[in-house]
């Protein structure tokens, strides 16, 4: 068989088809952004807290008020419970096996990370506008 004849494909066809479910790379790379995301985020924010800890709720309240302590925090909810979600969806999708239940639990699975999420950022919003 000539070259002529062969079909000008390489490997990374298969890497950009994303395989069967057409999803899978973008997935993965996204579990392994956030979860760097989470580590310098989550550590100065630990490192906050933790000077906090001695603090009645004023001084808790009174840190959440500076903009850029706000942000962090905002950033490491969205960056936790996006984590999360893309986390559990994995673990269901690979050990539930009835179609059904498994639309059921990854439904469930997206509803209460987004409610939990928006409950943390509105906890965050609401010491940050003071309300």
């Amino acid at each position: 068989m000539s070259n002529a004849n062969k079909p000008m494909r390489s490997a990374l066809k298969n890497v950009r088809g994303l395989g069967a479910a057409k999803e899978g790379v973008q997935h993965w790379w996204m579990q392994r952004v956030t979860a760097v995301a989470m580590i310098p985020l989550l550590l100065v924010l630990l490192v906050c807290l933790l000077k906090l800890a001695t603090g009645d709720h004023a001084a808790v309240a009174a840190a959440f008020k500076h903009p850029l302590f706000a942000l962090l925090a905002l950033l490491s909810i969205l960056a936790v419970f996006w984590h999360m979600k893309l986390g559990l969806q994995v673990v269901i999708e690979d050990y539930v096996h009835s179609e059904g239940l498994k639309l059921v639990s990854l439904l469930g699975i997206t509803f209460a990370t987004f409610i939990l999420g928006g409950i943390a950022a509105l906890s965050v919003l609401k010491l940050f506008f003071g309300a």
